[in-house]
């Protein structure tokens, strides 16, 4: 496989291998919403002046009502949650890790990287006593699993109750935001990650936030620097999070667009696995075959190399790209043999 494939949104890796014109293709490879919110008139200094700490402020403070946060949690913004996955195995306690597996890779990456020792789980229950640090993916990517509020937050008490910590990533909760846990933040050892892009159909602003203890915020501000988060992303970000009405349209408009994605594969043959809005899973024995299948018909979808017959689909912009989709699946199901 391509390792340039596994992570999602590489079009120009597939334009390398299978040819074609980007205008061709059909990128269902990122969990990114395909209709994104308008973007409000962005005034001209935004580009030319560092941002100001009146552009944080707003951002942070229309975060901290757009996800449910108390006044007195720690919030800081970031360009882009990943960024705030690289720096928390240096801020966190020492110790063995505990995260989900299968999930975002980069959790694993970042605190193998650097040198913790980490022990994958498939549920809060193998949970081992002795780790300081749980990280759990909520939904999660690439399954769609959901966890339980009241789970996780069970999970977090126990770790807190022994100066450990639980990460809560809550990168695609945005859609359908039951079981987050972003209003308990500012309790003892829970941190919950939030990004901004996915949602809202905007990942190249590159906008996440931590919402945490105040002290761990401000350690990942001082990690940070100054100016981390570009004058255009805040000013976006805080007027886009404050839209409620705005909100509501791009979550009923996901929901749409999940259920005709998820007909789509149904109608071909496959079963759609998960519970995210922005994507679904589909497993199969020769999903190799399949994804080769629908690259070679110009449709990009997610491969993964461990487990190697799963394929993550991101969704379609209207019933057009979903009626494609289906006429490419049931043809790639049939070349698969399946």
């Amino acid at each position: 496989m391509n390792p340039h494939l596994v992570h999602g949104g590489a079009l120009q890796a597939a334009l390398d291998q299978f040819g074609g014109r980007r205008e061709d293709w059909l990128d269902l490879s990122t969990g990114i919403n395909p209709l994104p919110a308008t973007l409000p008139p962005l005034p001209s200094e935004l580009f030319t002046r560092l941002p100001e700490a009146d552009l944080e402020r707003d951002a942070c403070g229309a975060a901290r009502h757009h996800y449910g946060a108390t006044a007195t949690a720690g919030l800081v913004a970031a360009p882009g949650s990943q960024a705030l996955i690289s720096l928390l195995p240096h801020l966190l306690p020492d110790g063995p890790a505990a995260i989900l597996r299968p999930a975002y890779g980069e959790h694993a990456r970042t605190f193998a990287a650097a040198g913790r020792r980490i022990l994958a789980v498939a549920s809060v229950e193998e949970v081992p006593d002795d780790v300081v640090v749980a990280i759990f993916v909520n939904p999660n990517n690439p399954d769609g699993r959901r966890f339980e509020r009241r789970t996780l937050l069970a999970l977090g008490d126990r770790l807190a109750a022994r100066g450990g910590w639980l990460v809560v990533d809550e990168a695609f909760m945005d859609a359908d935001p039951r079981e987050s846990v972003a209003d308990e933040a500012g309790r003892p050892g829970l941190v919950v990650l939030r990004s901004f892009g996915k949602f809202f159909g905007l990942a190249g602003l590159r906008l996440g936030f931590a919402l945490t203890t105040p002290a761990l915020a401000a350690s990942l501000a001082a990690r940070l620097g100054p100016w981390a988060v570009s004058g255009p992303a805040l000013f976006a970000g805080a007027k886009l999070m404050a839209d409620r009405d705005g909100i509501d349209r791009l979550r009923c408009e996901i929901a749409r667009r999940a259920t005709e994605t998820r007909r789509a594969i149904a109608d071909a043959g496959f079963t759609p696995q998960g519970d995210a809005g922005l994507f679904a899973l589909v497993e199969t024995p020769r999903a190799g075959a399949v994804f080769d299948a629908l690259a070679r018909r110009r449709i990009l979808v997610r491969p993964f190399a461990d487990p190697p017959d799963w394929l993550r689909f991101g969704l379609t912009h209207h019933a057009d790209e979903a009626a494609r989709l289906a006429r490419a699946l049931r043809e790639a199901r049939a070349e698969a043999g399946l």
